[in-house]
């Protein structure tokens, strides 16, 4: 796999629904077996990088975090012939030190969703996928030289938790996740980095810091309005901030020091013959190497 040709997936979260430095930027509606993803992919070319975008939320903002088709989204990611995704979204912080403003280079999660699909995988076509090291290190390395780069304000590493939304915490709810040692919160990187996974697609998130969540006795709660207003200068540097890690990753590839490319090798169980045919159909875009072999 030295020197394969590399695809970037952008998945753009709260106020990033497009990305005006795509050149030659085209439109694709894509179909999955898990139904319609959140919006059409914007094809184009980055820095001389293939990339493909695609809108979180739908244009215009219309899908709340847990009405978003998460398995779609990644399907059809797959499918357009992406290798790598960059997640770009909205949190809170636990932090005082990761102040509104600050991009979190996050590599561990902590699920709290209750509502969503979680797995491509089911009944006739049972694996396990390991989220011990979610986020590539590879990604991870040129997003932070990137943020240097530019001067954005950073952290490598953080605890991302995941909550279902969309309404924001409580008091009571933001100092227990501040107990546990979790960095930052959002609603929309679960199940999306595990499908990743599960589709063997190189994952890394960028979590731009809005507030302080409930937690800051000198911030008080948190309010949309506020979040707006972080979100415009947030949405100027995750732009810059792309168009520079395309550049800095390049038009080929080596694979993730993880070995994601291939994990599926190490996580179904279900035997060959006992493979439901169905589920074999479904799974042909996310697991299309596996079978294959």
């Amino acid at each position: 796999m030295s020197d394969a040709k590399r695809v970037i997936g952008v998945i753009g979260g709260s106020g990033v629904y497009q990305m005006a430095a795509l050149e030659n930027a085209e439109r694709v509606e894509v179909k999955t077996p898990w139904g319609a993803p959140s919006d059409a992919l914007i094809r184009g070319r980055l820095g001389g990088v293939e990339t493909v975008f695609l809108a979180r939320h739908g244009a215009g903002h219309r899908l709340t975090p847990g009405d978003i088709n998460y398995r779609a989204n990644i399907d059809a990611l797959k499918r357009a012939g992406v290798t790598d995704v960059i997640s770009l979204s909205a949190c809170g912080s636990f932090r005082e030190e990761l102040s509104p403003g600050t991009y979190v280079l996050v590599d561990q999660f902590i699920d709290r969703t209750t509502t969503r699909e979680k797995t491509f995988f089911g009944p006739g076509f049972v694996a396990h996928v390991s989220m011990a090291h979610p986020v590539c290190s590879a990604l991870g390395d040129a997003l932070e030289a990137s943020c240097a780069a530019l001067d954005i304000n950073h952290a490598r590493g953080g605890t991302y938790i995941a909550i279902d939304g969309p309404q924001f915490s409580s008091l009571a709810e933001s100092n227990l996740y501040r107990s546990w040692s979790c960095d930052v919160i959002g609603m929309t990187n679960m199940p999306e980095a595990k499908l990743a996974r599960g589709a063997e697609l190189p994952y890394a998130s960028v979590a731009m810091v809005t507030d302080y969540d409930c937690w800051h006795e000198e911030e008080g709660a948190v309010e949309v309005s506020r979040i707006l207003e972080t979100l415009k200068k947030n949405t100027e540097n995750a732009a810059r901030l792309v168009v520079d890690v395309a550049k800095r990753l390049g038009a080929t590839r080596e694979p993730s020091p993880q070995g994601i490319e291939t994990c599926l090798d190490f996580a179904v169980i279900t035997a060959p013959d006992a493979r439901d045919p169905e589920m074999v159909k479904k799974l042909d875009a996310v697991a299309g190497r596996f079978l294959k072999g």
